[in-house]
């Protein structure tokens, strides 16, 4: 493109001519743009001596630099990339600049020297790059007297609100579970400080239940999603039909548990192992020799029985507890005794409590009919379970081995329910956020009170540990795995020479 030389007549218009045709261009006067006389912004700025004088310097300032850099450089040893370019002013945003400077100046919003600044920046193009740009100042916000008057009207609405789900289906089973995993402090810190995002997750074999965890806490009115996924992994809880919320709640933790980064199947230091995961210890002695057989089984919730005669101090939570450790007698074969099947007795007792708690009553029987026990159970909001753990048992009951009783203190915070009969019931739930205690039935959610949580018929109960105890530089279990392997390998591929045997 040929460049152009700017030429100012004595009129002080301005004039182009093109290289080896100088002089050829007719002349560009402010009479020949079109409008000019009929705006009474451009009269009203342009009709000061002054200000048109500065007006119109700046513009043949702009025009004289717009020109000047499409010349060639005439360093050799300058840069050879193209000179940054502007757009010219056109005739609108010249006129917008004028009604923008005539506006503001009437009104006294800016200060002095305004018109001319303003009018200069609008013209060189620099204000459209600065309002894109340059961030606005804080300015400390002072309320008026209407302000504070509204202010002291209005009345504060928490923003923490609580979210039903919606029923699929038949799916209030589910919704019952993920609501106890969602107002479960454990689950809930977890997922909420992004140490699972779903957006970044690299399973290879999708779906993955602990992407859905995350997008419970971020989207869940209607899990969809998670009904599909557990579908796909868990193919006992698949399905249209009612499904039990127990058998949910165990296959719900195991995928996820399988679904977790460096998952193992033993020692695993997971989400779902590190909330739920207890330990049960089986003691079985033998009444002949005394030999005493001991077993631990790891277990992420305690089944309780609801036997068909009970007591008025049966049919409470620590009833059920002391049945649960009751010793039982049995027939079993000693590994020291010679002969027959010897008498015993087995006890259970917890080898291991884990930070959050659950307890299920066996309300549904199968025999030869499907029947439902209706029996009200007593639970407490707060619960001791020194008693119940195994060293309680061995040491009968020394307070000096048992430590502090802040170790075995746990508090409720959801409960599951069941209403109806075993075929055509349906499930509610309580849950605890804060000091305040919500009644969900899928999608409806109402504010409750603790007195009716604790006169609900439980199916489950749910509790957390009211002072959790750390295991300072703790390696997780998947680190330890691959070291290990590493080992095996490099010892294997003749890595390190073992010393040889001298005689």
């Amino acid at each position: 493109m040929d460049s152009q030389l700017t030429r100012m007549n004595s009129s002080g218009d301005l004039k182009f001519a093109a290289d080896g045709d100088e002089g050829s261009t007719p002349t560009v006067s402010s009479d020949d743009v079109e409008g000019y006389d009929q705006c009474s912004h451009f009269a009203e700025l342009l009709g000061s001596p002054e200000m048109r004088a500065k007006c119109l310097e700046k513009y043949k300032s702009l025009v004289v630099w717009s020109t000047k850099a499409h010349l060639p450089r005439r360093s050799a040893t300058a840069d050879t990339r193209p000179a940054k370019r502007r757009k010219n002013p056109t005739f609108d945003s010249v006129h917008s600049a004028v009604i923008l400077v005539i506006e503001e100046k009437n009104t006294g919003f800016q200060g002095e020297g305004f018109p001319s600044q303003v009018f200069s920046e609008l013209l060189t193009g620099s204000t459209e790059s600065k309002s894109k740009n340059k961030r606005v100042n804080f300015k400390p916000w002072t309320p008026t007297h209407n302000d504070t008057e509204t202010i002291q009207r209005s009345s504060v609405i928490s923003c923490q609100g609580r979210r039903g789900l919606l029923n699929l289906g038949s799916t209030c089973y589910m919704n019952v579970i993920l609501q106890t995993f969602i107002h479960n402090p454990l689950l809930r810190n977890h997922f909420l400080s992004d140490k699972h995002p779903h957006k970044l997750c690299k399973n290879l074999n999708p779906p993955c239940l602990c992407c859905e965890m995350d997008k419970l806490f971020s989207e869940p009115y209607g899990p969809v999603s998670y009904l599909h996924a557990m579908w796909k992994t868990a193919a006992e809880v698949s399905g249209y039909q009612q499904q039990d919320a127990h058998e949910f709640f165990i296959a719900a933790l195991n995928q996820i548990h399988a679904s977790s980064r460096g998952s193992t199947s033993i020692s695993c230091v997971c989400i779902v192992h590190s909330t739920f995961a207890g330990q049960l210890q089986s003691d079985v002695q033998c009444t002949k020799c005394g030999n005493v057989t001991t077993q631990t089984d790891l277990v992420l919730d305690i089944t309780l029985d609801l036997g068909a005669k009970m007591g008025k101090d049966d049919n409470t939570l620590a009833g059920c507890l002391r049945r649960f450790t009751r010793p039982e007698n049995l027939e079993s074969r000693c590994s020291k005794c010679v002969g027959a099947s010897n008498e015993a007795t087995k006890r259970l007792s917890i080898r291991k409590l884990p930070p959050v708690l659950c307890f299920t009553f066996k309300r549904f029987k199968h025999d030869n009919t499907a029947t439902k026990i209706d029996t009200h159970v007593r639970f407490p909001a707060n619960i001791n379970m020194a008693p119940y753990t195994s060293i309680a048992a061995g040491s009968k009951g020394d307070p000096a081995l048992l430590g502090p009783p802040a170790m075995y203190e746990y508090e409720l915070f959801a409960v599951v329910n069941h209403e109806g009969q075993v075929n055509t019931g349906h499930y509610t739930n309580y849950a605890r956020f804060e000091d305040q205690w919500y009644h969900f039935n899928d999608e409806k959610v109402s504010p409750a009170t603790l007195r009716d949580c604790l006169n609900s018929r439980a199916y489950m109960c749910v509790y957390v540990k009211r002072h959790l105890d750390y295991k300072q530089h703790q390696i997780p279990s998947y680190i330890l795995t691959q070291q290990q392997a590493a080992e095996r390998d490099r010892l294997k591929g003749g890595g390190e020479k073992r010393p040889s045997k001298t005689t």
